[in-house]
């Protein structure tokens, strides 16, 4: 990819090069013509939830302005129905959608259950279940579980949240599984800034709101409490005797953060849970986790 030799506005950052086509990449040169891409830098996951407060409104706006199917019947609306985007979703009777800060999309083979609230700006991905509860200003990727209390979240897929328990502003990696009542505290008793306790350092985030940062494939017991700004690893388990740790290295077994999850361990779990969302452990996803686990174990 070219890096461009154009003087770049103050604060500007190169982020890509450009491969012409029928070039093969060789590693960065300086030449070529820049071209600006609007967007934010992500410092890290916990940026996520910035770019959701900061993205969702006008992403799902646009989205519902493409239209969908109309108002499911037995439904509640709040607000305008004009924002609201039914596309191949299984609706029940019940269900209110309240509109009113802004538009909530479902994408096809969405499923939403009777008794859920959802509040806009709201996105539901395919073949996503919301099974019951309060459901806002969040973005729920494919074929997830979500019941309960939800606010200002991302689920990137695959991630199960079947039972009750408080999920705000956090970050949740594919095939992350939350134990039934795992609750995370999103704020602070000062009101101040949350700081992640990194290994090697703290890490301001310059959020006042900032619950949990759950890696791929991680699990949480039953009735799991969870301190404001924790980072629970990559494949990390958290049992065990509370208080739970604000960091959690990948591949933790129980809070003591002793003893780690091996390869072989790793695998035959990622083989149980993948296909109970119709995945298969292939040969290229088997690679794909050991790389995993070899590079975050070293």
């Amino acid at each position: 990819m070219k890096q461009a030799t154009t003087r770049l506005p103050a604060g500007a950052r190169t982020v890509a090069w450009v491969v012409s086509g029928g070039e093969t990449w060789a590693g960065r040169r300086d030449e070529g013509a820049a071209v600006p891409i609007e967007g934010m830098e992500l410092r890290g996951s916990f940026d996520l939830v910035t770019a959701l407060e900061e993205l969702l409104g006008g992403d799902c706006a646009v989205s519902a302005a493409e239209g969908g199917e109309g108002v499911p019947a037995g439904s509640t609306v709040l607000g305008d129905p004009d924002l609201l985007a039914v596309r191949g979703a299984e609706v029940e009777p019940g269900v209110v959608f309240d509109l009113r800060k802004g538009a909530v999309v479902l994408e096809e083979g969405a499923l939403i259950r009777s008794g859920a609230r959802l509040e806009g700006p709201l996105y539901v991905g395919p073949h996503s279940w919301i099974l019951g509860g309060p459901v806002r200003h969040s973005a729920v990727g494919p074929h997830c579980r979500v019941h309960g209390e939800v606010t200002a979240s991302v689920f990137l897929g695959y991630a199960n949240k079947s039972h009750d328990g408080f999920v705000g502003h956090s970050v949740l990696g594919q095939w992350v599984n939350r134990g039934a009542g795992t609750i995370t505290s999103n704020l602070k008793n000062t009101y101040g800034e949350v700081r992640l306790d990194l290994p090697d350092r703290r890490l301001g985030t310059g959020r006042m709101n900032l619950g949990t940062l759950f890696g791929d494939h991680s699990k949480t017991a039953i009735g799991t409490m969870l301190s404001t700004g924790t980072v629970v690893g990559t494949g990390a388990n958290v049992v065990g005797a509370p208080p739970v740790p604000r960091y959690l290295q990948p591949f933790a077994w129980a809070t003591a953060g002793d003893q780690l999850l091996d390869q072989e361990g790793f695998l035959k779990i990622a083989g149980r849970v993948l296909p109970r969302r119709g995945v298969g452990l292939t040969p290229a996803i088997t690679a794909s986790l050991r790389a995993v686990h070899q590079r975050l174990t070293r």
